[in-house]
Formats: structure tokens, C-alpha cells, sequence
């Protein structure tokens, strides 16, 4: 995977994301996973506001991960009619 410059702006902030939310935008946050919602559903921070993200079990690191973990998340926003916005996780790294 590609990770190097782009021409598209990569959005780094919740606040950003709350404030502005575009369907399949490419977003990077880091922060914290907070708790479990539901099936790969989870409440993550990043220090100042908290976003629900989505991620699939087979795209979480091997290394186990908790609510103190500082990790890096990459993916799209999902911004579906009527609900509040929320992150597809395509890559979790473990920040050190």
C-alpha cells in the first residue's frame, strides 16, 4: 500500500470529521479506542472528541490493544442519511 504524498488531503482531527463529514473521505487519527459498542463497532478518541469506527477482526494488529493503547487508524468516513458519522478502518498501527 501506498502510503507516501498525495493530492488529496488526508483529515487528522474528529472535530474535522464531526464538523464536516464526506462520504469515502481518507482520514488518519490517533488516539485511543475507548470501549466495544457492538460487533466491530467501537467509541474512539482522539484525546479531545470520540467517533464510532467500524473495524473488521481480521484488521486488528496481533499484538492485543486496550483502552490505553495509543494507536494510528486509516480509512474512510462513512456518512450514511440521517446518522451520525463514523469511521471504516482499513489499517490499525500500534503507535510507540
Amino acid at each position: 500500500q501506498y502510503v507516501g504524498p498525495s493530492s488529496q488531503k488526508v483529515t487528522t482531527t474528529v472535530a474535522d470529521i464531526l464538523k464536516n463529514p464526506v462520504d469515502d473521505q481518507e482520514v488518519m487519527l490517533r488516539g485511543v479506542i475507548l470501549k466495544k459498542i457492538s460487533k466491530e463497532k467501537y467509541l474512539f478518541s482522539d484525546g479531545k472528541d470520540q467517533i464510532r469506527v467500524e473495524i473488521d477482526d481480521r484488521d486488528f494488529p496481533a499484538q492485543a490493544i486496550d483502552e490505553t493503547t495509543r494507536i494510528e487508524i486509516r480509512g474512510e468516513v462513512e456518512k450514511e442519511f440521517m446518522e451520525s458519522p463514523e469511521i471504516n478502518v482499513k489499517m490499525i498501527s500500534i503507535l510507540r
